[in-house]
């Protein structure tokens, strides 16, 4: 063992991690006229990093506001079609709807609903209710979507 060998208190698996290859290819300065090495900004790595970050953080959030909108109003249509297959059954129905069935509903003097196969316009003028409510189709799942 040579004198400088003694001399290095280095951990053995650092002793071997001395450079070996050719100069040129070295992964830093080994000569006076290696090029020079630039430290880096660290305030403008972090500056940038946390830029990127509450960028994309951003627009996760934004993407996510978008889909909770989009189930909202997705739970409010339920809702307003269900308050509508309410009135519905409601109604007086002398006929048995089909699924994919357009309807249409009306509304007597008496403040009763009537279910109809005849549209508005097909009662001339002679509409034997007070009011049109609207015209819908009965759905798969026994719901009724409010066409007009």
């Amino acid at each position: 063992m040579t004198e400088n060998e003694e001399m290095d208190n280095r951990p053995d698996y650092l002793k071997d991690a001395l450079y070996q290859g050719e100069l040129s290819q070295a992964p830093y300065a080994i000569t006076v006229s290696s090029p020079k090495i630039e430290p880096i900004d660290k305030r403008l790595l972090k500056a940038n990093a946390h830029e990127a970050m509450q960028h994309q953080a951003q627009q996760q959030i934004d993407m996510l506001r978008k889909q909770a909108a989009l189930l909202i109003q997705q739970a409010k249509d339920i809702e307003k079609r269900l308050e509508v297959s309410h009135s519905i059954y409601r109604a007086n129905i002398n006929f048995e709807p089909v699924v994919g069935g357009v309807y249409h509903l009306y509304q007597k003097d008496d403040g009763s609903q009537v279910l109809s196969m005849v549209a508005p316009y097909e009662w001339g003028k002679s509409m034997p209710f007070a009011e049109f409510l609207h015209t819908v189709r009965l759905l798969a799942d026994k719901t009724w979507d409010v066409l007009i």
